[in-house]
């Protein structure tokens, strides 16, 4: 695995994603086909572990998160950006998602929630805002943003 495959297998997902509504019935849809224990769940959570062993993935740190954004958003990724951080019981920057967020949970220790959602997806419409919290263990999360937009806030 490196960039160019993981990117192939982000595209393959960010396709069945274009133009769909970023909203709870996405996570649904999600959790449905791409839910923890699933073919394509496993392979993102694979290739995300590779990442992150070869030091392609979460490449930096800062605050204890180790972070990087591994794809800008590009017409290959239908316009989706893609970020992966590695956490463990901290909750990290406040931020506002001016065009949504998608994100992958992926515990590396069993239990670890994020958001307090367990392994699976969860998704936050356009507009909203968190920090983003890993609890009862490690984890690692996958974040689409569309157009990459994210907006770092002095707000908690």
């Amino acid at each position: 695995m490196d960039v160019p495959q993981f990117q192939a297998l982000i595209a393959d997902l960010t396709r069945q994603l274009d133009g769909r509504a970023i909203d709870a019935n996405l996570a649904d849809w999600l959790n449905a086909h791409y839910g923890a224990g699933s073919p394509g769940y496993d392979a993102l959570t694979n290739a995300c572990h590779t990442g992150v062993a070869e030091g392609w993935l979460c490449n930096r740190e800062g605050g204890g998160i180790r972070y990087g954004r591994v794809i800008k958003p590009t017409p290959d990724t239908h316009g989706f950006s893609v970020d992966v951080v590695d956490m463990a019981d901290l909750a990290g920057p406040h931020h506002v998602h001016p065009n949504g967020e998608i994100d992958l949970i992926m515990p590396i220790t069993p239990g670890a929630t994020f958001d307090g959602h367990p392994a699976g997806w969860c998704v936050y419409g356009p507009g909203t805002a968190h920090r983003p919290t890993v609890a009862n263990g490690r984890a690692l999360v996958l974040y689409l943003l569309p157009e990459g937009a994210i907006e770092f806030t002095r707000s908690a």
